[in-house]
């Protein structure tokens, strides 16, 4: 399955990209949560650095969960077509 115009493989590639974006995007964010928090906890904790904590911890939870998982499924995807194992 090769042929570059496929709708499904299309669909798999355009589904691999947001998954990429949206696991950098997520993990940048939980990047950004430490720095805050470290931040915060170097200088004593004021509402900015425990706001900015919180808020990038869960927006990148919940970018990151449905990416992983679309990732997984792609992946899974691409090696039942290289085995021919559907």
């Amino acid at each position: 399955m090769t042929d570059p115009d496929d709708p499904v493989l299309a669909r798999r590639r355009r589904l691999s990209r947001w998954a990429t974006t949206g696991k950098r995007m997520g993990y940048g964010l939980y990047g950004l949560s430490l720095a805050a928090f470290a931040v915060g906890l170097t200088t004593g904790f004021t509402t900015a650095p425990a706001t900015v904590a919180t808020v990038a911890l869960l927006v990148g939870s919940v970018l990151l969960l449905p990416s992983i998982i679309i990732g997984y499924g792609v992946r899974a995807a691409d090696r039942a077509d290289r085995t021919d194992d559907w």
